[in-house]
This record gives structure tokens, sequence and C-alpha cells, in this order.
């Protein structure tokens, strides 16, 4: 899809990935944040994530993205959250985003790897703004157990793409990061982000005349993303956000 199809889509989602409010919170715990530490979140969408941990542990931060639909929700859930004056959102390629070195106690790519053309590279972009000892927070699909070339081709992914769950661990370990915690989602978290997005494209045809520029692939998207979720994504396709670690001794492969 396009960006503007994807603002039509998750119009009405707060969160842009498939992790539930709670286990978004789980993870603000699981980073164990202190008052007045930072974070980096590139690809913010909505801004959630920031914005909920601003409020909940007062630490500040920069979301960056490509979307000003979804930035402009961002600074109006930060003001919401009385969080406003704690971040800065920036609209920009989250890929090129020009961050102070060793500026930030966590950085985030939550769902969205591709900024820098896959995992490997995006762990690249966003070590280099981590302070010694922070944490990387890694939005990311695994495989669950091997797809049919079917599954493979509905999806729209190669089997390279993404790798299984001891696969994904073998990947980190390539680029000399320590995973040290995990969050996943469940079947659930995946309807919930499927099925709001089916409402939402639904509710937005009804809204707009049939000949509307974007309508046509609206519905083909409705169409062929149910099929598909139900089919295969929810069954093959896992996902789950990967907390990081540069090695013990911090030294970086």
């Amino acid at each position: 899809m396009s960006l503007r199809h994807h603002e039509i889509a998750e119009a009405g989602h707060r969160i842009l990935n498939p992790i539930t409010d709670d286990k978004l919170m789980l993870l603000g715990r699981i980073c164990r944040f202190r008052e007045g530490q930072r974070q980096l979140d590139l690809a913010c969408g909505k801004g959630e994530m920031l914005a909920r941990w601003a409020q909940r542990y007062g630490i500040g931060g920069v979301g960056v993205d490509v979307s000003e639909v979804f930035l402009t929700a961002a600074r109006e859930r930060a003001t919401e959250l009385d969080a406003a004056d704690r971040l800065e959102f920036v609209r920009g390629d989250a890929g090129r985003y020009e961050a102070e070195p060793n500026a930030f106690d966590v950085v985030s790519c939550v769902g969205a790897t591709w900024i820098g053309g896959g995992l490997a590279g995006t762990v690249e972009l966003m070590r280099r703004a981590l302070k010694p000892g922070g944490l990387m927070l890694v939005g990311e699909p695994y495989w669950i157990g091997e797809p049919s070339p079917e599954a493979y081709e509905a999806i729209g992914l190669e089997p390279e793409d993404h790798a299984t769950l001891p696969g994904t661990l073998d990947r980190f370990e390539a680029m000399g990061v320590e995973l040290v915690e995990m969050v996943l989602a469940d079947g659930d978290s995946w309807d919930r982000y499927a099925a709001e997005q089916w409402f939402a494209i639904d509710e937005w045809l009804r809204s707009v005349p049939s000949d509307h520029p974007d309508a046509a692939d609206m519905r083909e998207f409705l169409a062929h993303d149910r099929r598909t979720h139900l089919e295969h994504r929810r069954s093959h396709l896992g996902w789950g956000v990967f907390v990081l670690r540069e090695p013990r001794g911090g030294q970086k492969s």
C-alpha cells in the first residue's frame, strides 16, 4: 500500500502494529526507564509509545515519521497526555534522520525495518544514536514453521525476508548485538490490528464516492487482506518487539 492508503487503513489505530496496549506498557517496564531519560523512535507513527511512556515515566524524546497525518495525531496525543513539552515529532525519512550520536537511552524502530533496507541495516542506524549500555527495540515479524509457497505468495514475502524465532536470534548474533528480552504478539493481537483496518477501510469507502481515486485500491486491499490474514498470516507469521543491547564490554562488532 501507499502511504496514503496506510493513513486510511490505520485511521482508527493508536498503535500501528499488532501489539496490545498492555504489552506496550509491559515493554516500557522492561526498559526500566528513569525520569529524564531520552528515547528516539524511528518511524514513530502516531507516537503512542513515546506519549504513553513520557506520561508514565517522565522521559523525553524524538519521534520521526514520514506521515504528517500520523504526526498530527502524535502531537495531539502528546498534548492530551500532558507530555508535549518533553517530546518532539519530526517529519522526514526515518532512515535518513541524522540523530545526535550516542544521545539516547533507548532507540526504537517498531515494525518498520524497511527504513534501513532490512533488519541488519536498521539495527546499524539505531546503534549510532544509542548511549553506551542503552537499549534498542526492534519490532519485526518472524516465521512460524515453514509456510507453503502459496502462503508466501499470498502474504507477499519471500522466505528469506524473515526467519523463525531461533533464526531471528541467529541474525541478531551475526550483527553483534545481544537479545536480552522480547514481547511477542499473539493471534488476538494480529486479529485486532488487521480487523480494525478492515472496519476503518469499510467506513472510509462508505463515506466517499465509488469513483474516488483511492477507492478501487482500497477495495482490492480489503478483500485481499481479509482472505490472506485468515488463511495464512495469522498461522504463519508471528510478530514481536525484540530488546537488544551491545555485547557486555560495549564492543560493537
